[in-house]
């Protein structure tokens, strides 16, 4: 490592041995916001927000190297998971906007994304429409300089807290599939939109259901042009396909260290599938990185569902192996923070992001070169 990358590194450690919140996150509602927002102000006014971002827009301008030395030391840390609130901020609107949003679109939401002062949310899914975005029919029609929108949205994480939605939609009654689509930017301050929040399995109030009912959005909240929104779609999930999740990594291939150190010796079958877990770990990780350093410069490409799908199978492979370590009633497997929550929460890896089955499929078709399965 080089001196520069070395001092970076002791800095952040530092920096975040002292300001890591010593309290657990609220499970959800108004107090999980209140939270996640004050943490990012807390990393923004330390310099610690947006380190590979643009400098003009409120980052540091620096390369992916110091944002996985970042990661690393955050996980390291313990400081609270990424998977939170502002998730969709920092790893979706905010890098979509980037590569594909007008200079005013990025000088208004980017900082503030940044500074801790918003939440946003995704309008993807749909009931008849979950991984297969090319089905979905929430509508918008054009009148004037506004898109009045009317539909239906589900699994939209936090959208209860957020002011800002990146919402999909279908603006092309006749055109097929996925040339009908546009991406925009929607406020959920707007008359029409009704949220209802639903209770997972795990515990938490995470997920919302999103009813818009002659919703008007300005015509200049699209990004990357009208009818166009497939692709910028796909630039927003090839974010959260690819890097996205490197935090979390790190994070679990810590835990795998120390499920091992737990493991007695008296169990050898489970030390042996925790070694596997360890280098299965390793070989994820080293393929992000791989991915990270690629994709520096430009829109990640399909071959961020190699690691979205590994990183899920490999996060439910975990935490179903610290439950068969430490068993289900354990003090460290129950409540909100403990194995038992992430057991139950680790079920939507493989549904995240695009199903399993549909990543298989981009892995084929786009990765591998494979012929298209039957649509």
């Amino acid at each position: 490592m080089t001196g520069s990358l070395a001092t970076f590194r002791n800095a952040a450690r530092h920096w975040l041995e002292a300001n890591v919140p010593s309290l657990p996150p609220p499970e959800d509602g108004p107090a999980s916001r209140d939270f996640v927002l004050a943490w990012q102000k807390t990393q923004a006014q330390g310099g610690w927000a947006g380190i590979a971002w643009p400098k003009e827009y409120g980052g540091r301008g620096l390369s992916v190297l110091e944002q996985i030395i970042w990661f690393e030391e955050y996980a390291r840390a313990g400081a609270p998971s990424p998977l939170n609130a502002s998730f969709t901020s920092l790893n979706h609107a905010g890098p979509t906007l980037i590569a594909c949003g007008t200079p005013e679109q990025k000088a208004y939401h980017l900082p503030r994304i940044l500074a801790g002062e918003v939440i946003w949310c995704q309008g993807f899914s749909e009931p008849g429409a979950g991984s297969d975005l090319g089905s979905l029919r929430t509508r918008g029609r054009l009148e004037g300089d506004e898109i009045v929108i009317d539909g239906q949205k589900i699994w939209s994480s936090f959208a209860d807290i957020a002011e800002w939605q990146e919402l999909l939609i279908r603006t092309d009654p006749k055109a097929k599939t996925s040339a009908a689509l546009t991406w925009i930017i929607c406020p959920m301050d707007a008359p029409g939109i009704t949220v209802r929040p639903i209770r997972t399995m795990a515990g938490p109030r995470k997920y919302c259901e999103v009813f818009y009912d002659s919703v008007r959005v300005p015509l200049a909240n699209v990004v990357g042009g009208l009818n166009n929104g497939w692709a910028t779609a796909m630039s927003t999930l090839s974010f959260e396909r690819g890097t996205a999740a490197l935090a979390l990594l790190i994070g679990l291939t810590l835990k795998v260290e120390k499920l091992l150190s737990d493991c007695p010796a008296g169990r050898p079958e489970l030390r042996m599938r925790l070694a596997r877990l360890r280098a299965e770990g390793a070989s994820i990780r080293a393929m992000t990185y791989r991915f990270a350093l690629d994709s520096e410069h430009s829109v990640p490409d399909a071959s961020g569902s190699i690691i979205r799908l590994s990183f899920a199978e490999f996060a439910q492979r975990v935490v179903a192996a610290a439950i068969d370590l430490y068993g289900i009633d354990a003090p460290g497997v129950v409540g909100m923070h403990g194995w038992g929550h992430d057991y139950l929460d680790a079920f939507s890896e493989t549904i995240a992001g695009g199903a399993a089955e549909i990543q298989r499929n981009i892995i084929g078709e786009r990765v591998l070169g494979l012929p298209r399965g039957p649509r």
